[in-house]
Parts: structure tokens; C-alpha cells; sequence
């Protein structure tokens, strides 16, 4: 399951303001198959919302989608627009998104569901989505049946999305069919700086003041010190994807 659902524990979305950098730096994209199963090939209106700094955004662009990016950070989205300047970035939220009705054809989101306030946010979605179009969610966790993932989530902890985090929320409502799912394995080489910057990037750590941060960051560095090939650490995910189409009213 999504584990740190406490504000308390987690810390606020707002957490991400202050390491957007390391949050371009050291997150994965999306594999290119898991972007495929969630919008298709067909170029259609997209709105990507909590678009973050574009990990997502730019893999629908590369499949040549018409990408609309929501993003209430003004860190997260300056990222965002510097990494794809052709991009129409807006600040908004999942609860509200600065968009005309029926304006969509897909609405995907990646790593931020999670967040969203779903009694607003999916009456929302479906007033920007056109009959027939669809919800599509995904997420990336860290793979731990691999022995290195292990090692690395013994140190920071771990996040994963299971089926309930997301069926029952889409179902609740009325306003999407059945929910599909798929999950894909992909991997992420990083470096010794990009690895540090992963860590950093987790919201739960974010907050942390420096003096706490450093031991854990220390810890990894020397994980990474002990393990790393030339090329740097290979890390393992696992990528799971949603999807769901809008109900005709």
C-alpha cells in the first residue's frame, strides 16, 4: 500500500517546492510501454495534472500527444517548462483544474493521485473530460525482490500502490467504469549524486531539517560506495498503471 498517508509523517505536497531540482534530477521517467498502455497511440488531448517537473509529461509529448500540464508548484512547474518549453504548463490542482469542460480526451497523473482530495478532484476530472475519455494513473515503485532495492528501502522505507488504494476511489463515485491495470519493470542507472538526489526527493525526507537528513544520506553514499559498478547503480521498478473510462451521464 501507499505507506506515509500522514500529513504528519509525509509532510505536505509543498515539501516539493524546496527540492524540485533534486526531484528532476534523481526520479525516473516511465517506461515506454507503460505510457503506451495508458494513452494509446492515437494523438488526443491530454491533461496531465500534478505534473510535477514533467517526468510524465514529457513521455506523452515523445508519443506525440497534446499535453496540457497542471501543476499548483511554482518550483515543480518552472522545472517543467524549462525541460519542455513547447508545453502549455498552468498552475492549478486536481481540484481544480484551469480548463474548459469537456476539453479532454485522456486526464493521466503520475506519482501524485495519492495526494489529491478524490471528493473534489474526480467530480473535476470528469467535467474536463469528453464522453468516452478516460482516467489514467501511474505510479512508480521501487522493486524490493531486488537484493539492492532491499538494502536501499532498509535505509529510506518504501512506498508501493496496491489495487485497493485505487479501485475502490474511482469506483466510489459513479463517474468511471471498471477499472483496468497493468504493471511493467523497468530499470534506473544512477550515479552517486543522482542516487543522493533520489533520496532527497521523497516528501517524508524533504521535510526533514539538514542535521537529521544528513545521517540517512550518509548511509546511502555508502551503500552506493560499497556496490557501484562504473556505470553507476541499477535500480529496479516496478511501474503500475490505471485506467478507466468516464461514465455517459
Amino acid at each position: 500500500m501507499i505507506v506515509n498517508r500522514d500529513p504528519k509523517v509525509r509532510g505536505p505536497y509543498t515539501a516539493f517546492a524546496d527540492v524540485a531540482g533534486a526531484y528532476e534530477r534523481g526520479r525516473p521517467g516511465y517506461p515506454d510501454d507503460a505510457v503506451h498502455w495508458l494513452v494509446g497511440d492515437e494523438p488526443v488531448d491530454v491533461v496531465d495534472i500534478g505534473a510535477g517537473t514533467g517526468k510524465l509529461t514529457r513521455a506523452l509529448v515523445a508519443r506525440g500527444q497534446r499535453v496540457v500540464a497542471v501543476e499548483p508548484l511554482d518550483e515543480m512547474r518552472a522545472e517543467l517548462v524549462a525541460a519542455l518549453p513547447g508545453v502549455r504548463a498552468l498552475a492549478g490542482s486536481a481540484e481544480a483544474i484551469p480548463v474548459p469542460d469537456g476539453s479532454a480526451d485522456i486526464v493521466t497523473s503520475g506519482q501524485a493521485f495519492h495526494w489529491f482530495d478524490h471528493a473534489k478532484a474526480l467530480p473535476e476530472i470528469a467535467r474536463i473530460l469528453r464522453p468516452g475519455g478516460r482516467i489514467a494513473l501511474v505510479w512508480n515503485s521501487r522493486d524490493d525482490r531486488d537484493p539492492w532495492m532491499a538494502r536501499l528501502s532498509a535505509i529510506i522505507g518504501n512506498e508501493t500502490v496496491q489495487e485497493w488504494d485505487v479501485f475502490p476511489v474511482l469506483q466510489e463515485g459513479g463517474l468511471f467504469g471498471p477499472v483496468e491495470t497493468a504493471s511493467f519493470a523497468f530499470e534506473q542507472v544512477l550515479d552517486r549524486d543522482g542516487l543522493l538526489d533520489l533520496v532527497l526527493s521523497r516528501s517524508y525526507f524533504a521535510k526533514l531539517a539538514p542535521a537529521e537528513r544528513q545521517p540517512v544520506l550518509d548511509a546511502v553514499g555508502a551503500l552506493y560506495d560499497k556496490t557501484a559498478s562504473a556505470d553507476g547503480v541499477r535500480l529496479a521498478y516496478v511501474t503500475d498503471c490505471f485506467r478507466a473510462t468516464r461514465r455517459v451521464a
